[in-house]
């Protein structure tokens, strides 16, 4: 089967998104497996791949997917030339770089709605840079969410030892509570049932995290659990999914990483990111379940404590773009 193109968008240029996409390139992995082309700023990309050493790897800077090569010893990089490297500040805020990440994002999803990439790779942006550019989205998700036109849909982060989907994302922990409906929470079973089902190609085994510590023990802590969790969970057994819950949140991480269950459904973000990144910080990656097009994400952020300095670790970008790669062949498989 012919091999996918994978848009890896070049994120926040302050930060470790173009020196993880430069060193992703240079993975004999990622070139067998796909057709990778960068989308950002090629000036960027340059300055990255001297940053690492790349030795003879050059930049194929096109303006459009068509005129890309996809040949060793070329990085395709579809240049939207709107970054001046000289306004880029190294590991810290800067409104220009924020404005060009989301024009990336943005230029990533008009070329996967309309085909011309397989899926979309993203690298990592600054919420705090974007909202100084004027945009107040919370994150990729929530732009992926409006561009599509995607009311259903859900964050998830699958690694080895342990997947996890959310049920809330970036919010102030003071509103999470008050978004905790069976309806919320039934959805986003839904989603984990039928993402991780054709993942793992077997019958998802699903666990979802109470709220509250001890899961509300009964009440005692909280009525999220009698209220929302468990109305949802009866009601996803009544479709026929397998899903037990809501399970005590500070044994269900660990029930999961032993392999009791293949998805946890994590109420709030930090719920869910903790244990995933204390077991697989390098390696776990996001997919933006839900959505009319293929997403995954690298798991982590800009890195401005490191970034510029060639430290920067591509394993999580490299893993997300085998798992955009998974996803482009299920899906034109029609699985």
């Amino acid at each position: 089967m012919e091999k996918p193109v994978i848009g890896i968008t070049m994120g926040d240029a302050s930060g470790i998104g173009p020196e993880i996409a430069a060193k992703a390139f240079l993975s004999s992995e990622v070139q067998r497996i796909c057709r990778p082309i960068v989308i950002g700023d090629a000036r960027i990309m340059k300055q990255a791949l001297k940053l690492i050493k790349a030795g003879n790897m050059g930049v194929n800077a096109v303006k459009s997917v068509r005129q890309a090569r996809y040949v060793r010893g070329a990085m395709d990089v579809l240049d939207l030339e709107n970054l001046d490297p000289a306004k880029v500040k190294i590991g810290q805020i800067c409104a220009p770089c924020g404005k060009a990440a989301v024009e990336y994002l943005l230029e990533a999803i008009e070329l996967a709605k309309d085909r011309k990439i397989d899926a979309i790779t993203t690298g990592p942006l600054n919420k705090e840079a974007i909202h100084k550019a004027g945009f107040k989205y919370r994150g990729h998700t929530e732009i992926l969410a409006e561009k599509t036109k995607t009311k259903n849909y859900a964050m998830m982060f699958v690694s080895d030892p342990i997947w996890i989907m959310l049920v809330t994302t970036h919010l102030p922990l003071s509103k999470v509570s008050g978004l905790i409906s069976k309806k919320r929470v039934l959805n986003t079973i839904k989603l984990a049932n039928e993402i991780t089902s054709k993942i793992r190609r077997k019958k998802a085994r699903i666990a979802v995290a109470g709220l509250n510590p001890h899961a509300g023990e009964g009440g005692i802590f909280g009525k999220e659990e009698i209220k929302a969790i468990k109305p949802a969970v009866a009601e996803a057994k009544k479709l026929g999914i397998d899903v037990k819950g809501p399970i005590s949140p500070d044994a269900v991480f660990y029930l999961a990483s032993h392999g009791m269950f293949d998805i946890v459904v994590a109420m709030y973000h930090d719920q869910g990111l903790i244990p995933l990144k204390l077991l697989s910080f390098n390696h776990s990656v996001n997919v933006t379940v839900g959505l009319p097009i293929i997403r995954t994400s690298v798991d982590h952020g800009t890195g401005f404590d490191i970034a510029g300095k060639g430290w920067a670790n591509p394993g999580s970008l490299i893993e997300a773009i085998k798992v955009a790669t998974f996803l482009a062949h299920a899906k034109k498989e029609g699985k």
